[in-house]
């Protein structure tokens, strides 16, 4: 088989750049021992991914999703916060500290306000009197 040009992967990858990216990240997989998908033909690697994307043997779009993984230092991942909370100081009292978690509710700023309006107001009480010594 003839060798691999750019212009047979351009039509594949429509930038240059980034047809270079993602083919020396799928050579370096294969360096690294991925399974290769075309015939190598004594091919050395970058050669072997050009071929990879030309023939579409391999995603453009998979190439680049793993390339922006790899270049990832750090990966968010959003965890549910627990519910439970212990209790503090209740190991030191001896008490086992599964059995003191407290599930917490929460509430919103509109439920809040809904229920402080819904109390009664506090009744006025006439002040104490004080009692003058008589004596």
């Amino acid at each position: 088989m003839a060798r691999v040009t750019v212009e047979d992967c351009i039509d594949k990858v429509s930038n240059r750049f980034e047809l270079v990216l993602l083919a020396s990240h799928r050579a370096r997989m294969i360096s690294s021992g991925a399974q290769i998908t075309v015939d190598r033909d004594n091919d050395k690697n970058p050669v072997v991914a050009l071929r990879e994307i030309a023939d579409e043997t391999i995603s453009p779009e998979d190439l680049k999703e793993e390339l922006v993984h790899s270049l990832q230092k750090y990966v968010e991942v959003d965890e549910p916060e627990p519910e439970a909370i212990p209790l503090i100081g209740a190991g030191s009292e001896g008490v086992d500290a599964d059995d003191t978690e407290v599930m917490m509710e929460r509430m919103t700023e509109e439920e809040l306000l809904k229920g402080l309006e819904g109390l009664a107001p506090p009744e006025e009480r006439p002040e104490p009197v004080e009692a003058d010594d008589e004596e």
